[in-house]
């Protein structure tokens, strides 16, 4: 296992780091699995483990609470807040009234007094950059949480955020976890450059693209991958886009046959080849899904099999731009780009 330091925080962390999304409903993990799989990740050099409250309405970090306890010092444990929890308007968003209570809830139900981590999984749009940074520094000031972080915001969120931190005398996002893999790469080309100009560290999630970089996608095949049983549409060969995924894996996995690695090293291999990427977060659903994936810890791509991945999906470009979650809301509602 390779070892990054996160950002400019001196701490460090694996280049492969362990997704909980999958632990309990959502991934139908059971929690003697989902502790197998944190025992088995963690002995394969795995420190890092990301959860979030709204994974399985919380079930997830029950999960991870349950199969860490006795061992918390020995990783470092994050989470997110601002999907919705529930029906209730406020239990959802950046105010200082939702983050000083889902904190309380995430470390309730981790039962644990602190994370390491604490992220804003999406940008909330009604609420201005210095209510959401001046509630999480002084979460932090409170030592509740050690950092906090970023998770999908577009480029230009992430640089008037830290100019926020700035002109408010405001704690910092010290990291930033957005979407990207070799079929998704449109980050390079604005999210990876001001990450790395501001010096956060990248956890890139979905590195497997959702299934479509495991190996188990072919042409000619029957896709029976979890997600496509509950998101058929990203699955749907009679849509263009994934016309063009399928025939980009099915380049891809030549590239990978040649050079001798699956197509999960080759993923993976390529998420954690990019400078500005700290640790790729993988979320295998059971022990046997988790062993698949560690085999990809110490790959290093060449230059030749990077090279030949741009020439099959070229460098910035997203094979499914409308499945991005950092679109500008303006671009989504036409009410906003009209007077």
């Amino acid at each position: 296992m390779q070892y990054r330091t996160l950002g400019r925080t001196g701490v460090q962390v694996s280049s492969l780091a362990l997704g909980a999304m999958n632990f309990g409903q959502i991934g139908r993990t059971t929690q003697d699995e989902a502790t197998a799989i944190v025992d088995a990740a963690l002995e394969g050099g795995i420190n890092l483990i990301d959860t979030a409250d709204m994974y399985g309405g919380g079930e997830s970090e029950e999960m991870v609470g349950k199969a860490v306890a006795g061992r918390r010092d020995d990783l470092v444990l994050a989470t997110k807040a601002g999907m919705p929890m529930g029906e209730e308007r406020n239990h959802r968003g950046g105010s200082r009234r939702w983050l000083v209570t889902a904190l309380d809830d995430s470390l309730r139900r981790l039962g644990v007094d602190h994370v390491d981590l604490y992220q804003i999984h999406r940008w909330d749009s009604s609420t201005g950059d210095e209510e959401t940074l001046s509630a999480l520094t002084d979460l932090q000031r409170a030592g509740k949480i050690r950092y906090f972080g970023s998770s999908t915001f577009p480029a230009y969120r992430i640089v008037q955020a830290q100019w926020a931190a700035r002109e408010h005398h405001l704690g910092r996002y010290v990291t930033e976890q957005p979407s990207y893999s070799i079929l998704q790469r449109g980050i390079e080309a604005h999210v990876l450059p001001v990450a790395e100009q501001y010096g956060l560290g990248v956890l890139a999630w979905s590195p497997l693209a959702s299934g479509w970089l495991s190996g188990a996608v072919r042409a000619g095949r029957e896709i029976t991958t979890s997600r496509s049983t509950f998101m058929p549409e990203r699955f749907d060969t009679a849509l263009p886009a994934n016309r063009a995924r399928l025939d980009a894996v099915e380049r891809l996995a030549g590239v990978a046959d040649e050079a001798g690695l699956t197509m999960i090293q080759l993923a993976l291999g390529f998420v954690t080849a990019h400078p500005a990427v700290t640790s790729a977060l993988i979320g295998p659903r059971t022990p046997d899904h988790l062993r698949s994936q560690l085999a990809a810890a110490d790959t290093v791509l060449s230059a030749d099999v990077l090279d030949a991945i741009d020439t099959i999906v070229a460098p910035g470009v997203d094979l499914a731009a409308h499945e991005k979650y950092d679109t500008p809301p303006a671009l989504l509602d036409p009410s906003l780009r009209r007077r």
